[in-house]
């Protein structure tokens, strides 16, 4: 099934009873016992030290709650290194974007974690096969993107579901984008910005030579997306999954993961689906 961006709606409709690929959670979580990560920045370090002295700061193995103090590199940092644990992560905004962080408060923060809403977040899932034939895997909480290594634009054959639906884009990339994702880099390449429940994958091109005019799609969320890299050696290619990327790719096949998951916290009063509908009327 592949979905063209005017027919959101229908497809919106006609998937109601799908499983979400994000979903907001009603569940008690312990406040007991808290861990501290910090981001390098001076800002970051002092809160660090101030927070870990009024609420103490245990190893994250033995926390309840991950409290994650930079800005969204640091949190997707964290996703990823307890992803497996499926510790709750907490953060509060002490770097620049801040768009997955929580406003910086120190007062009442057990409170706070206690009232928050807990929202589960399926990554991508990247395989990618390089110019000597070996095979790199990698996840992805905002993206995977390929973007070509040189001056020459890539030449990209892709394919969803086994079927080619573009023999070939010339183009300086390409991005597939989780909701999660949608207002990152795949934004800033005029791809749609999707509701964190949405169903949907977005697969947006990074400028488009040809066809000159096509502006992407909206796929399901079950869908394989497969990049294959035409000219490769005459017009190398990087795939980048999140903070992961490998250089020369030939082969690319993106889905979404059905067993890894991160757990994410946002304060009750604004949460994940109130700044992405924010994001929405800001552009």
């Amino acid at each position: 099934m592949f979905v063209l961006r005017s027919d959101m709606q229908d497809f919106l409709t006609m998937n109601q009873s799908a499983p979400p690929p994000l979903s907001a959670e009603s569940r008690v979580v312990s406040t007991s016992s808290l861990s501290f990560v910090a981001s390098d920045t001076e800002d970051a370090q002092r809160a660090l030290a101030s927070l870990s002295d009024r609420y103490g700061n245990v190893d994250a193995d033995d926390a309840d709650i991950i409290v994650a103090l930079g800005g969204d590199g640091l949190m997707l940092q964290t996703l990823h290194a307890h992803m497996e644990s499926c510790k709750p992560i907490y953060g509060m905004n002490r770097g620049s974007v801040g768009f997955l962080m929580n406003e910086y408060r120190e007062d009442n923060l057990p409170d706070r974690l206690s009232k928050a809403d807990v929202t589960t977040i399926r990554p991508l899932e990247l395989t990618a096969t390089d110019e000597h034939g070996n095979e790199h895997m990698a996840l992805a909480i905002n993206e995977v993107s390929l973007l070509r290594q040189t001056s020459q634009a890539a030449r990209l054959r892709i394919s969803v579901d086994e079927k080619v639906r573009l023999e070939e884009l010339v183009c300086d990339g390409i991005i597939v984008a989780t909701p999660a994702g949608s207002t990152a880099y795949n934004l800033s390449a005029h791809g749609p910005i999707l509701p964190i429940t949405a169903q949907l994958l977005a697969l947006t091109p990074i400028s488009a030579f040809r066809p000159r005019r096509w502006r992407g799609a909206l796929l399901p969320n079950g869908a394989k997306v497969d990049i294959e890299i035409l000219e490769a050696d005459k017009r190398p290619v990087s795939a980048s999954a999140d903070h992961t990327e490998i250089r020369r790719v030939t082969r690319v096949s993106v889905k979404e993961s059905s067993k890894a998951k991160g757990v994410i916290m946002f304060d009750s009063d604004h949460g994940w689906d109130e700044r992405i509908l924010s994001e929405m009327f800001r552009y």
